[in-house]
């Protein structure tokens, strides 16, 4: 039996994991009233049930090897329980966007249950004007944000009518003694190296290739560290890490965001060039509320993962993802020349084609044992904030409203992990002519969370009338 492992990347998501960093990625969706009506959040709980089939991972568990001979596995899990992993919440009245963040701190703060599913969904009623809220928390283990939002699958219609599916039978297989794990990840590791050759020939690689890459990996690692040794942090972006969380939430224009882009980017601007931008602009506006002193040249290093999947190919679950180290110049009074200088920065950084620092460790580790891949993917979490001072993800997203049971969803906030030693986390993704700002903080070196919201909207406007 061919056992269902997770890949290198993927097992890594587990491995950094501590106590005080979930490795959570998710996000709150908040809902128009459906017109016919109060939400009924007992029918949406059985259409979830029903559509699981399309997101077989959903109902699968990881199981450890035994003494560490292969990396864990995904097996189905025997006592499934939907009404676990769907559960009902309500804010207390009367339902203000405030008391919404409130609530989605305190879910981001609890982690996973490593026994059961890697994932939960909250239902939030009681929001204002009828509203319903929606909070996703899946594993970053089982899902690859930048390219799928596998939970949206389950959740979302392109129509207000929803969508049927075929009937469901699904029986869990019977889940493998350990004996069998520990003997398939034996065999599996004798195979490895011919597998790995034969992949190489497959691909038209030749030895001198396939060392060149080895010593550029290696060679991140190594640039990347002591990059991270000369630099001057920024104190608040960095911290003791705490348990619990604060979230914000800004919603902006994206028909504004690709006005900036047209008009104030060169030639290979994007999206994600202007968001940067925005975010550099929020972050020295925060900064400047801390009483920070900034120089003309203080910058923020931010991490910005890229997908690295290939267009038109088979599609493959779990995470093709690579990243690209940017210095977001907080220290520049002119907005437009942030963004120029961010710009450059980002092509300079995806012409390089390779992942400096975490991933390259992350990579790496995926040539030794789990117990090594282990040990290498908690030093990667324990170095990111010598690497990088702020994660920055954006997510396109669909630029036409979708729906669940027939209630329009009226913008979405992305959660991404916080790292170790880090004060927040930006989420970015856009939907339906909007561009909404998740941001994840830590609850107690973070409480002015709400100052960096308004800033986003400040900067984007900043930015917007620059000349």
């Amino acid at each position: 039996m061919v056992q269902d492992r997770l890949s290198p990347l993927d097992a890594s998501f587990l491995f950094m994991e501590e106590r005080t960093t979930a490795m959570t990625v998710g996000g709150v969706m908040t809902f128009d009233p459906p017109p016919a009506g109060d939400f009924d959040t007992e029918a949406f709980t059985a259409l979830i049930g029903e559509r699981l089939a399309l997101v077989p991972r959903y109902r699968q568990k990881v199981r450890e090897v035994p003494g560490r001979l292969g990396l864990p596995v995904w097996v189905d899990d025997q006592d499934f329980d939907l009404d676990f992993h769907v559960r009902r919440s309500a804010l207390p009245a009367p339902g203000t966007d405030e008391a919404l963040r409130e609530l989605v701190g305190r879910l981001l703060s609890r982690q996973l249950d490593r026994s059961r599913p890697l994932w939960e969904i909250y239902l939030v009623e009681g929001f204002e004007s009828d509203r319903l809220a929606v909070v996703t928390k899946t594993h970053h283990a089982m899902v690859d944000g930048l390219a799928s939002m596998d939970v949206g699958a389950v959740l979302l219609d392109r129509t207000p009518e929803p969508r049927t599916v075929e009937a469901d039978d699904w029986q869990p297989r019977r889940e493998p003694s350990g004996l069998r794990l520990a003997a398939s990840a034996v065999v599996e590791n004798m195979r490895r190296p011919r597998s790995a050759f034969e992949a190489m020939v497959r691909a038209g690689s030749d030895v001198r290739q396939v060392a060149s890459g080895v010593v550029r990996g290696v060679g991140g690692v190594v640039e990347a560290v002591r990059g991270a040794g000369r630099r001057d942090s920024l104190a608040p972006l960095h911290g003791r890490t705490g348990e619990q969380r604060r979230f914000g939430m800004a919603r902006t224009s994206l028909a504004e965001h690709r006005t900036i882009r047209r008009e104030q980017c060169g030639p290979g601007g994007t999206v994600t060039d202007v968001v940067l931008a925005v975010v550099a602009g929020a972050l020295r506006r925060w900064l400047i509320s801390r009483g920070e002193p900034l120089l003309e040249g203080s910058t923020v290093r931010a991490m910005v993962p890229v997908s690295v999947r290939g267009r038109g190919g088979p599609a493959v679950s779990g995470n093709r993802i690579s990243a690209v180290f940017v210095e977001l110049p907080v220290g520049e009074a002119d907005p437009g020349e942030r963004l120029r200088l961010i710009s450059e920065g980002m092509a300079a950084g995806k012409q390089r084609g390779r992942s400096a620092g975490t991933s390259a460790v992350v990579g790496l580790a995926g040539l030794a044992t789990p117990a090594m891949h282990e040990m290498g993917a908690r030093l990667s979490n324990r170095l990111s904030g010598r690497l990088f001072d702020v994660l920055v993800t954006h997510v396109p997203g669909p630029p036409r409203p979708l729906y669940a049971m027939g209630a329009r969803m009226r913008d979405i906030y992305p959660v991404v992990p916080l790292a170790h030693g880090q004060t927040v986390a930006i989420g970015v993704t856009s939907y339906d002519g909007t561009v909404c700002y998740g941001l994840n903080a830590d609850r107690d070196a973070m409480p002015d969370v709400g100052v960096l919201e308004v800033a986003l909207d400040e900067s984007l406007a900043e930015l917007r009338d620059s000349p």
